[in-house]
């Protein structure tokens, strides 16, 4: 049998403080000794790696959330005959900064489902051009975890009912509905850190932002689509990114697609 070969991709999301997204399969490859300018938060799917970090040995289970601090050499190499498949995010230091590289580089290895979840589904969203903000809010949330380990914080922060924090983005988002929202501007202009706002809205709403915004653009869509207009131009018109992005949600909210729904409008 031909050997199988190393399969990569690599890409640039519209999130900020993400530099990189990184989704490989190895077989055989090793790396050398090396360093990031940015944190690595790595998952394996498949096999397990083993590398050095500050001249101690460590490894990846398949339940494991490994995060590398920048500026610290390590390596990394198969620890499975068959290779390994993981995913990588590089992370600037807007969410975790240089004074919890230390903590890091005590214990780069998390064992903590629900983390190790909340990755798998950021990696999901990221790969889905149109839902930066949900990206960017499982990101906020992502990094309230991360900062809660390295500081020793055992499980995640008690939810503080803000329901008037809560009903300001929703008027923004209200405000917003075609030209959208990143939870970076939304935090600068209410004065909020994103996690805070993304727990503030889903606790009085019972509804993460991302959904309550699709959702107000979903409805705007199902109106124009009985007026007659095409997919196509319905997805410009309410503020998604492509046709295949309306269909996306639309699918998911109303359980038909675009075309299907027009089509069987009276």
């Amino acid at each position: 049998m031909p050997a199988q070969r190393d399969v990569v991709s690599a890409w640039r999301p519209r999130v900020p403080g993400v530099v990189e997204v990184f989704h490989a399969h190895f077989t055989e490859y090793a790396y050398p000794m090396h360093v990031h300018e940015a944190w690595t938060l790595l998952i394996v799917d498949d096999g397990a790696v083993r590398y050095d970090l500050d001249r101690h040995e460590h490894g990846t289970p398949h339940d494991t959330v490994s995060l590398l601090p920048p500026h610290v050499p390590h390596n990394g190499s198969p620890a499975t005959p068959h290779g390994f498949r993981k995913r990588v995010l590089y992370l600037d230091a807007t969410h975790l900064g240089d004074h919890l590289i230390g903590p890091a580089v005590d214990g780069p290895d998390l064992r903590d489902p629900v983390l190790r979840r909340r990755v798998g589904q950021l990696h999901r969203v990221l790969a889905l051009p149109g839902d930066e903000l949900e990206a960017q809010s499982r990101l906020s949330l992502v990094g309230e975890r991360l900062r809660a380990h390295l500081t020793s914080r055992a499980g995640a922060h008690e939810v503080r009912p803000d329901p008037a924090l809560a009903r300001r983005l929703r008027e923004l988002l209200d405000e917003r509905v075609t030209r959208g929202l990143s939870l970076e501007d939304a935090a600068g202009l209410l004065h909020a850190h994103p996690a805070h706002l993304v727990r503030a809205f889903s606790g009085a709403y019972g509804i993460a932002p991302h959904q309550y915004l699709m959702s107000r653009r979903v409805e705007r869509a199902r109106r124009l689509l009985l007026d007659g207009l095409a997919p196509g131009e319905v997805a410009a018109a309410v503020g998604f990114y492509d046709q295949a992005h309306l269909t996306r949600h639309f699918r998911k909210l109303v359980g038909v697609t675009p075309g299907r729904y027009r089509r069987r409008a009276r």
